[in-house]
């Protein structure tokens, strides 16, 4: 991944810290996500930029070894703050820990600047969740005379909703009892920032809805690097694509009705193919993938239902699952009792260079996600349309938009495995359509996703809002 070229575009270089509990840092194993990748390019332009992260690593849920302070080779320092662990996502253990989290940084960077250790920033972006270290990072903005950004990575109060018991209705009903508090110091901080970034429209519309008019905004998808993937095959004939093999399923999208051909798959097994159908001859079996979390808020649960209706129509296909988590096992035992001509093969969570070699292999990225889980843009779905994958979703909203308009996939319902099973069909039954899609994708990873142009904007705004330096 090439460095961002160190274009300055201010008078004089800033001290940026930025302050963020979640992303991993590097040395942990995986490319840099948002606040890695701002600052590589802040770096890269001359500015001096200071991370202060936890000790305790939110994704591997491990203790971080190094030191308080340290110096990578990307040119920034990172800084741990000592908290204490947790292990679920949802728990009071993690309150504790961000509220460790929170307290500690305001301490350390007060002594370090009243010290003369440390020097005062010019900005401070900090990451919203969690709410103790924004809230600290604010009262120290206020002192120092510093421009304090708020950057909304998802939506607190409103993610908390889902776990509370009882239906839907009750939980709207008592969600502002346990959680009004919450979405009061949200509020605050929204009102006090200097300015306003988010990873997504919908979590910029919902979280700065009460902003003032005058407060600068901006929007920078998390993205994805593009050179890692290769993208789709040039030409419609290199495209792995499984047609239709019932001539009714052909019908139901205005074709006329094939033929099954038997012939020899990419992993050596029998196919069924289209003869004066879509894909005269037959292609080689349908690749989809799902990587990410094997959690509840996923919409995975349905994946084996979806692998037996795909088998009753006759299709050959396989559906990867990438990732770890509570549903890992028994997504495990439904693949091991399935038959048919459509295999759900259960990967585990993958290194970064066998992931980025599992999805280029694949057709359809399945962005298989539940509406109520909050999430507006998964990475998922960046990584997906980057490896030029047609894209299977099931958010409304932002990304289904994206997807509309570039033409870079289609969506399903969530939580029905025939809807599902359908819409991968459908792809299934037109090789060129599944062909198109594809380059649209990743023309939607290339105008959108790019993170080495998005980042490159995000850094501009910044210096835009400290006003020159």
């Amino acid at each position: 991944m090439p460095s961002p070229a160190p274009e300055p575009l201010t008078s004089r270089p800033l001290s940026v810290w930025l302050v963020d509990p979640f992303d991993d840092i590097p040395g942990e194993g995986i490319p840099p996500l948002r606040y890695w990748s701002l600052a590589r390019v802040l770096v890269a332009r001359g500015h001096d930029v200071t991370w202060w992260t936890a000790t305790w690593s939110h994704r591997r849920k491990a203790m971080r070894t190094a030191p308080l302070g340290i110096r990578e080779d990307e040119g920034f320092a990172v800084r741990l703050v000592a908290v204490r662990p947790y292990e679920k996502n949802v728990s009071l253990a993690r309150i504790r820990s961000h509220r460790d989290f929170g307290q500690t940084f305001e301490r350390l960077a007060s002594e370090g600047i009243s010290s003369g250790q440390l020097g005062r920033p010019d900005i401070i972006l900090a990451s919203l969740p969690p709410l103790d270290s924004p809230e600290a990072a604010q009262r120290l903005a206020r002192r120092l005379d510093a421009t304090f950004i708020l950057d909304v990575q998802d939506l607190w109060p409103e993610t908390f909703e889902r776990v509370l018991p009882g239906p839907q209705f009750l939980r709207r009903f008592i969600a502002p009892i346990f959680l009004g508090n919450m979405a009061a110091r949200r509020e605050s901080l929204v009102a006090a920032a200097d300015a306003l970034s988010a990873t997504t429209h919908a979590y910029d519309a919902a979280a700065f809805a009460n902003a003032p008019p005058a407060t600068p905004r901006h929007i920078c998808y998390v993205g994805a690097y593009l050179d890692e993937f290769p993208g789709p095959p040039r030409a419609v004939s290199d495209v792995p694509q499984m047609a239709m093999a019932t001539a009714a399923d052909a019908q139901s999208h205005g074709q006329d009705s094939p033929t099954p051909v038997a012939h020899a798959g990419r992993a050596g097994g029998p196919v069924l193919g289209l003869v004066g159908g879509t894909a005269e001859g037959g292609e080689p079996p349908l690749e989809c993938v799902y990587a990410g979390s094997l959690e509840a808020g996923q919409d995975i649960e349905i994946l084996p239902a979806v692998a037996r209706q795909l088998s009753a129509k006759g299709l050959v296909a396989t559906i990867h699952v990438a990732g770890s988590g509570k549903l890992e096992s028994t997504l495990r035992r439904a693949a091991e009792s399935l038959g048919g001509s459509c295999r759900l093969v259960i990967h585990g969570l993958l290194g970064r260079r066998d992931y980025v070699k599992l999805l280029s292999r694949c057709d359809v990225g399945l962005v298989c996600v539940k509406p109520e889980s909050m999430v507006a843009m998964p990475n998922k779905a960046c990584d997906a349309a980057a490896a030029g994958l047609a894209v299977v979703n099931s958010l409304p909203g932002e990304l289904a938009d994206l997807i509309e308009r570039y033409e870079a996939g289609v969506s399903y319902t969530a939580g029905d495995s025939s809807s599902l099973a359908r819409a991968i069909a459908a792809l299934a039954s037109d090789r060129r359509r599944l062909m198109a899609m594809r380059h649209a994708a990743r023309r939607l990873a290339e105008r959108e996703f790019d993170r080495e142009k998005s980042y490159a904007t995000f850094a501009d705004w910044i210096e835009t809002v400290r006003g020159g330096g």
